[in-house]
Formats: structure tokens, C-alpha cells, sequence
């Protein structure tokens, strides 16, 4: 199951790239051998500055099809790093092929997109800055592959 980041803005060359870049890389050699593929961020920019709707419309493009939609929202579930490793295996046991994760932009999600997700997910009732966000969750996506595969770098 190949597990994607859609997010609104361009992340320039920085600390938290090179993050999201070494979490994902990690995640995707972790995650080879339980079932899981690449693990990569895709990038969306409303140049014309249409809003929440605009940005939706961008993110629903990017979707990979028919990928079980994960929208990281304030008002979404709380989970345990390990709960949301069972998730993910779960899904991948289920046969899904792709899980994407998005990433609103300033404003955040449109409510019919949000509408649209098989999970809402939530990092705590504090709103994170939208780069941030993309660092927890590459971390988040790392750290899952480390329990799934029984590695010590999840500690309890």
C-alpha cells in the first residue's frame, strides 16, 4: 500500500524537508517488507488564491484513485502511534493500495472534502503549523513501519 502526503504549499529547501524527506525514505525501506510501498508527498499551490474550495479541488486531483482518504484535522480522532500502525495494517490487509493524507491549507479543509475521508486524525486540540504537520505525520508514517516490523524505535 503506497501511503501519500497531499498537501496545499510548497515546502521550500530547509530543515523541515530534509524531515519529511529522511522520515519518508526511512518509512519507505521500513514498510517494503510488511506490504507497504513508497511513502512521498505531493505537493498542490492555489496560484489564484480560490480559497478553501480551490484547494479542495487541487487535493481531490492529487488523490491517487480509489485510496482511502485521511484528512489531518484539529477536530479529528485521536490516536496512539500504535493504533495508528494497526490502522494502516488493516488496510493494507484489507487490500487497499493507496492511503492518502491531506493537508489543508491555511484555512483548512473544505468541509466536502473532509466530508469525503475514511478518517479524520487529529494532533492534539492545538492547531500546528501546516509544515509542521507534514514533519509529525512523516514521522508518524515512519514510526508505524518501525512498530509493524517489531523494531525498537517505538518505545512505551
Amino acid at each position: 500500500m503506497k501511503l501519500t502526503i497531499c498537501a496545499v504549499g510548497r515546502l521550500r529547501k530547509g530543515p523541515e524537508a530534509d524531515l519529511i524527506n529522511d522520515y519518508l525514505m526511512r518509512a519507505t525501506r521500513t514498510g517494503r517488507a510488511l506490504g507497504f510501498g513508497t511513502a512521498s508527498v505531493t505537493e498542490v499551490e492555489d496560484k489564484k488564491g480560490g480559497g478553501m474550495a480551490a484547494e479542495a479541488a487541487l487535493l481531490s486531483n492529487a488523490l491517487p484513485d480509489n485510496a482511502r482518504i485521511v484528512a489531518l484535522d484539529e477536530r479529528g480522532k485521536l490516536l496512539t502511534s500504535p493504533g495508528f500502525a494497526d490502522q494502516l495494517a488493516r488496510w493494507r490487509d484489507d487490500g487497499i493500495r493507496d492511503t492518502a493524507f491531506i493537508i489543508g491549507g491555511a484555512d483548512g479543509i473544505d468541509p466536502a472534502l473532509r466530508a469525503r475521508a475514511d478518517l479524520s486524525l487529529s494532533f492534539g486540540k492545538m492547531v500546528w503549523p501546516h509544515m509542521l504537520v507534514r514533519v509529525m505525520l512523516s514521522e508518524q508514517i515512519y514510526r508505524a513501519t518501525t512498530i509493524l516490523a517489531g523494531s525498537p524505535y517505538h518505545r512505551t
